[in-house]
């Protein structure tokens, strides 16, 4: 104990000398392992890999950090890193409000709905100031680099990001009005007229927005490239993306679109009956409602076109011609068969196509499966939770068939085409949503159908033995097969279960219409 206490003492007034030696004087042992300092190059090799997303970004920031130099030693760099990545473009943007800008006698002359109309006009107003900004960064830190590194070529990035010359001073000319619109004490009298005459230019978002999926196709694709990828991780790892990846960028017009109508019905709600400026904001609000609608169906024609194209046929035959009068995708996604396979399958308004998601040349596409089947002669059947069973022949060989959830079955009433499909959708939300869009799509192509629909059906129930379908007669369709936001969820046909109930009530014959 003597020996340990006088090393102590020694040691203490050796380091107030400043004299650094190594003691040899027993101590006590330790099992640390010292690493030495000049040997570590980045305090990235001190961060294991995790998900945490927290831990991530620290170890994305260290590591764009020590990027710039491993000579400097790991406290300059943990410095110079927090001061890089502290302030971001968010926290930078004035979220000040318009009350705030006011002193207090100037407050205290305005009413508090006066003040609720200055601040959803101010609301307007930073919202084209961050949107101009947003649209700014996308040409300054992507289109400009990757066209000077020459990473994309001209016509891939003007595929992609559209006319951004054009889309930015259109939204600098709302600022300049509502700058040049607004009276010495800060208000703005009257901001409908300025609105309508603006409204025009967002004409130019249509071939934008109609070009979205298009565009989105082609950037993921380019995201196959290595030098592409890099890039643009580069970027999501930068502050100034606020974590925010290219797309989100390219997308932020399309969403500050469907605000307008919002933050005009706001400003209308706060102004006075009696004020002036009403009839303009409403005709204003119907002028926005009106480009909106157009966008959106050039928006739904380009969808659904720019699908059309992608489908490949394995024979000429399964091409049918009302293909070529498909102007409107109802809905689409991914649903599995009953053998469980995965299908993609389509519903324009004239079709419903089954396909294959496949892939040619290096192009995805989608491989039609089976015939499609035109909506005129679709039958819908809404089957109950565990009515059917899911799984191939080999599959059901061990299991004897899973009973399957969230289910419906579509099939041809015509004789010629003989199909029939039980589809599977992964849960009960989705489904209804399918089955909303097939009435919906049924609804105007089967009004006043002909006696041969029955009779296609009829075919049907005699072929198939081991589910019995029979057709509600004309009178009891509507009844059964609501609107779309209907209460009801019966399909047009009843299963066997469903008929047996209805045979055992006192209205067999009437009911069921057989």
């Amino acid at each position: 104990p003597y020996v340990t206490v006088y090393s102590y003492f020694l040691n203490v007034s050796l380091k107030r000398s400043n004299i650094f030696f190594i003691s040899l004087i027993p101590q006590e042992p330790s099992n640390k392992r010292v690493r030495p300092l000049a040997k570590v190059s980045s305090l990235v090799n001190l961060i294991s890999p995790s998900k945490n997303g927290a831990v991530r970004r620290f170890g994305q920031t260290i590591q764009s950090m020590s990027l710039r130099g491993d000579s400097k030693s790991p406290g300059m760099s943990l410095r110079a890193g927090s001061k890089a990545a502290g302030p971001t473009p968010t926290k930078r943007r004035n979220s000040t409000l318009w009350s705030e800008t006011l002193d207090v006698h100037q407050k205290n002359t305005f009413s508090i709905k006066e003040i609720k109309r200055q601040e959803a006009i101010h609301e307007l107003y930073r919202g084209e100031q961050d949107l101009i900004e947003d649209l700014q960064l996308a040409r300054k830190a992507y289109h400009d680099p990757m066209l000077k590194l020459s990473i994309m070529t001209e016509e891939e990035l003007a595929h992609i990001f559209g006319d951004l010359d054009a889309y930015i001073p259109l939204h600098e000319d709302l600022l300049m009005k509502l700058t040049e619109g607004t009276g010495p004490d800060g208000t703005v009298a009257h901001i409908g007229q300025i609105v309508i005459d603006w409204l025009p230019g967002l004409n130019a978002y249509k071939g934008y927005c109609s070009n979205q999926l298009a565009a989105k196709a082609l950037l993921d694709q380019k995201k196959q490239d290595r030098r592409v990828q890099d890039f643009l991780q580069r970027c999501l790892e930068s502050p100034f993306s606020r974590k925010l990846d290219l797309w989100s960028f390219l997308d932020i017009p399309r969403s500050r679109l469907v605000k307008y109508p919002l933050l005009l019905r706001e400003i209308l709600k706060h102004t006075a009956p009696d004020h002036s400026d009403v009839p303009s904001l409403e005709r204003a609000i119907t002028i926005i409602q009106e480009i909106l609608s157009e966008i959106n169906v050039r928006k739904g024609e380009s969808e659904c076109q720019y699908y059309i194209d992608k489908l490949e046929y394995l024979d000429d035959k399964q091409r049918d011609p009302l293909i070529d009068d498909c102007k409107i995708l109802l809905c689409h996604g991914e649903l599995r068969n009953k053998s469980g396979s995965r299908l993609h399958v389509f519903l324009f308004s004239e079709l419903l196509v089954l396909t294959r998601p496949v892939t040619r040349n290096d192009r995805s596409c989608f491989q039609v499966y089976r015939q499609p089947i035109p909506v005129r002669d679709l039958a819908l059947e809404d089957l109950h939770d565990g009515e059917s069973r899911m799984g191939g022949s080999f599959r059901g060989a061990f299991n004897n068939g899973e009973k399957a959830k969230n289910v419906f079955r579509v099939s041809s009433l015509d004789p010629s085409h003989g199909q029939s499909h039980t589809l599977h959708v992964n849960d009960v939300y989705h489904k209804q949503q399918w089955l909303n869009c097939l009435r919906t799509a049924m609804g105007p192509q089967q009004q006043g159908a002909p006696p041969r629909v029955k009779q296609g059906h009829a075919v049907r129930v005699k072929r198939r033995s081991s589910t019995i379908s029979v057709t509600i007669s004309d009178e009891e369709t509507d009844e059964n097969c609501p609107p779309v936001f209907g209460p009801k969820l019966r399909p047009q046909t009843l299963s066997k279960t469903r008929l047996d109930q209805k045979l055992q009530g006192s209205l067999k014959r009437k009911e069921t219409g057989v």
